[in-house]
């Protein structure tokens, strides 16, 4: 299994790392990630952008999939649903909670619950993890 240092080395230099991902807790079935709420991430009216609460839930599910992958597997995104319920103000943190809904051979799913400084539910988002060989 990865550890959450492991992980977050894997993300730093990627899309993940630009938008400030930081993973806190790691296991099979769950992780909890936060991300700082920067202006350059929100809408003009000082609340995160739809997108960025998508992939940052999307790098969680992500991470709890590549925990789960045997040897010469990889993982892509299929599907995602987002559910927005409140927002987040810049200068603030969001914090992240995806768990597995079910982990099977050749798809994994995730939810994530997002939640702002107050911890209150900002988006609901269920994604769909497709694993894939790396032969292929």
């Amino acid at each position: 299994m990865h550890d959450v240092a492991a992980i977050q080395a894997l993300i730093e230099p990627l899309f993940p790392g630009l938008m400030g991902v930081r993973v806190t807790e790691l296991a099979g079935d769950r992780v909890v990630a936060e991300m700082p709420v920067r202006a350059d991430l929100c809408t003009a009216g000082g609340i995160l952008h739809g997108g960025a609460y998508m992939a940052f839930a999307d790098t969680l599910g992500a991470i709890g999939t590549i925990v789960n992958l045997g040897p010469g597997k990889r993982t892509t995104t299929t599907d995602s649903s987002t559910k927005f319920i409140a927002g987040a103000r810049v200068g603030t943190t969001v914090t992240g909670e995806s768990v597995a809904l079910h982990r099977g051979r050749t798809t994994m799913v995730w939810q994530t619950s997002v939640r702002n400084a107050d911890g209150k539910l900002c988006a609901l988002v269920t994604q769909t993890q497709l694993i894939l060989s790396n032969e292929s």
